[in-house]
């Protein structure tokens, strides 16, 4: 079983890759948030910072591009291309407003005739510079049923995977997968397939596996954030799985991701903003951790923040 790693926005660029792929193991590509290419033809420095070859030294990545503008794509496949890059892959799953309002990610399902005259410009395109081209999708802008036309458009093209999250847009992480739509993927797909949504413990893998024994990638994303060691868990018979003390290990990833934050970020207050975005997620794994994260969330100066992180360490994981 392949395992990817799905990003959310804000904390797991580059900083937060290299420090999971350091202590944890399972997941053999990481995909980076979303690239947004527009006519200035220039990358933002967190979108560069990210794609770096030298911030991604022995990490499969694999760079999303959001745009619905073919030209807007082709510009920013050229570019990772030029940083090394063999594969980009187009979010057509973001579920932001502020995204689907301009008709991009989940808001382009909604034009079915445009998105298909942009995958053909566009697979050409990739086509001609050797590239592989995946897709990361949603099954609809607001009713199940668009998928099945939206599905004859991704079989008309090549892709190196076809990522699917079976919720429409308007769902945003509401509700449970829809599985019948993807249950349709299975049988009518011409494309590899890979799986996204709620994914949060090896026994929803198992009856993942149980309904689709014939699909054998996986995305992890909020699971991950969750628990780090989730790939691990979901391959616990693998090579992948490390021996070390969860706690221990635990504490090392954070203080390698804040260490790494607090090289590339100016001043502490936005460092502090990432790890208490950070801990929204890990802070699940503690038993009787409620006051110490409470401190962390209120945690106005550095100082604040690594007491109240030290207290926390002190308790128990579930």
């Amino acid at each position: 079983m392949d395992c990817y790693f799905a990003p959310m926005e804000g904390i797991t660029g580059y900083v937060y890759r290299n420090a999971h792929h350091k202590f944890y193991g399972g997941v053999s590509r990481y995909y980076t948030p979303f690239i947004a290419p527009n006519q200035s033809r220039k990358l933002t420095s967190r979108e560069l910072n990210d794609v770096l070859p030298e911030h991604n030294r022995g990490i499969c990545v694999v760079p999303q591009i959001l745009t619905n503008c073919e030209e807007d794509f082709v510009w920013a496949a050229e570019k990772l291309q030029r940083l090394g890059y063999e594969e980009a892959n187009l979010n057509l799953g973001c579920p932001s407003g502020t995204v689907v309002t301009k008709n991009r990610g989940a808001g382009f399902l909604s034009l079915p005739s445009q998105l298909d005259q942009f995958l053909e410009k566009v697979s050409g395109h990739m086509g001609q510079l050797g590239m592989k081209f995946s897709i990361k999708t949603r099954i609809g802008r607001s009713d199940p049923a668009e998928f099945s036309e939206l599905l004859r458009i991704f079989n008309r093209y090549p892709l190196e995977r076809l990522i699917i999250h079976p919720r429409v847009q308007t769902d945003f992480y509401r509700n449970h997968p829809n599985w019948g739509e993807f249950e349709r993927a299975v049988k009518e797909s011409e494309n590899p397939l890979c799986y996204n949504g709620d994914i949060f413990t090896p026994e929803d893998y198992t009856a993942f596996k149980r309904a689709f024994p014939k699909v054998d990638t996986i995305m992890l994303g909020r699971g991950l954030l969750k628990n780090p060691g989730l790939a691990e868990d979901l391959k616990a018979n693998a090579e992948c799985v490390r021996e070390y003390p969860r706690q221990q290990r635990l504490k090392n990833f954070h203080a390698e991701i804040l260490a790494g934050y607090r090289e590339a970020i100016p001043g502490d207050r936005n460092v502090l903003f990432k790890m208490k975005e950070l801990w929204s997620y890990l802070g699940e794994l503690f038993e009787g951790g409620e006051r110490p994260l409470k401190q962390i969330k209120k945690a106005g100066r550095m100082e604040d923040y690594i007491a109240a992180v030290e207290l926390l360490f002190a308790c128990k994981l579930r």
